[in-house]
Formats: structure tokens, sequence, C-alpha cells
């Protein structure tokens, strides 16, 4: 079985890899990013209707100023970001499997004025008509070089997991820098936007890259389980 290679921030590397070996794979964690806080300036409460989140991190990171939005509506991306709003005090009213873009088209009547708490590394977004949003940038995710270790193991069929654009661009430039063979290594992606991000400046050249039914770690981590039994054993 080759190894699944994790690489997202903490901690989601520790909590994907845990999910994998439940299912009896062989899961290495190496994180490439490392996520920091950043200062920045609250809206005041009355000009907000309602949140976008798009990540946990910005809740972990968001400081005690996120305190000051209890209470308020919240559209959030996943699970772990519903969680972590539910935890702060927010009321989530819709959890979206894809991207923030996704709710766009489903915003209550009365969330017309958005507070968007964000990455530094963020996906535009397209608002309805008659609508506005605050973007405060609340966290940095800066990354980090492959560690000895990782390269080492890259030099050998494996699969890894992308969650993300920026991990997906990351990663690519990386095996580049390095001179990795990309051609030992499959991806298993959680979107078609990463996998298309993970083509890098010399083209795919990847054993293979396949997206997830859903975009959601679950779903990555069956398709990598499936991914698996294409690898010869002993691999």
């Amino acid at each position: 079985m080759p190894p699944i290679i994790v690489i997202r921030p903490e901690p989601g590397t520790s909590a994907t890899v845990a999910a994998a070996r439940k299912l009896g794979l062989d899961a290495q964690g190496f994180p490439l990013f490392a996520v920091s806080p950043l200062a920045w300036d609250p809206v005041a409460r009355e000009d907000v209707d309602a949140l976008l989140l798009g990540s946990a991190n910005a809740l972990r990171h968001g400081g005690s100023s996120i305190a000051g939005y209890r209470g308020l509506p919240a559209y959030v991306v996943g699970a772990r970001t519903a969680e972590a709003a539910r935890a702060a005090g927010l009321e989530v009213v819709q959890v979206a499997r894809g991207g923030l873009q996704s709710v766009m088209a489903d915003l209550a009547p009365g969330h017309r004025r958005l507070l968007r708490l964000a990455g530094r590394e963020r996906v535009e977004l397209v608002l309805p008509a008659g609508h506005t949003m605050i973007t405060r940038e609340v966290y940095a995710s800066r990354p980090r070089p492959f560690p000895p270790e990782l390269a080492a193991l890259l030099e050998r069929q494996a699969i890894v997991l992308l969650h993300s654009g920026e991990a997906a661009a990351h990663f690519a430039a990386e095996c580049e820098r390095l001179t990795i063979d990309r051609s030992r290594i499959a991806l298993a992606c959680i979107g078609p936007r990463v996998a298309h991000l993970a083509g890098g400046r010399t083209g795919k050249g990847w054993a293979k890259s396949l997206n997830a039914n859903a975009p959601e770690d679950a779903a990555l981590l069956a398709l990598a389980a499936e991914m698996c039994k294409d690898f010869p054993s002993g691999s």
C-alpha cells in the first residue's frame, strides 16, 4: 500500500491522519503551512447582518473580537467550521459543502450586509444584487518547504491529499524546485479547481489526479482508499 501524504495545516493534518488510519490507510502527516493570526479592525456589530466563514481558522485566529458577533447568523463552509462557529456563539444558518460562493443564491432576505472573516489567500466572491460585503483578513497561511523526510518519501510511489488550491500550487512548486519525479505521485483532490492548480508550470505529469465526489475530508479519504487499489502490492 502506498503512503497517504497529508499536507494541510494543523490541526487539520492530525485529524485527517487519524481518520485515514481508522480506514486502514498508511497515512503520514507533513503540514506544509503555518497558520498565524493577523491584526484586524472589527466592523461594528450594528453594521453586520450575517457573517461569512470559509474556514474554522478564521475563528481559531480571529482573537477576542469574534465575541462581539455572538448571536449573529453565519454562513459557513464545512462541518468543522460550523462546529467552531457554534462554539463561538454564532447562529449557523447554512453549511456549504463547497465554497462560500455556493451560499450566495440562498442568503436570507434580511442578510444584505455581510462580513467575511477570511485568510489572506482566498477565492473572491460574486455577490447578489443589493448586497454588500466587508472583508477582514484575520489569519495568514504561510507555506513551508518540504522537510527532508517528505522529499525522501516522495522518491517512491505515494498518494497526496490536496485540500485546497493553495496547497496544490505549493506542493507542485516544491516538487518542481526539488526535481521530484511527478510520475510516481498520485493526487487526490478535493475539487476541480484544486486539481487545476496542481498543474504547475511544467504541466500535469502526475501518475494520476482525481477529484473527490464531494468537497469534504471524508470523501477525499474514500477516494484515496479507492486509489490505493490501483497500486501494485508492496508499493
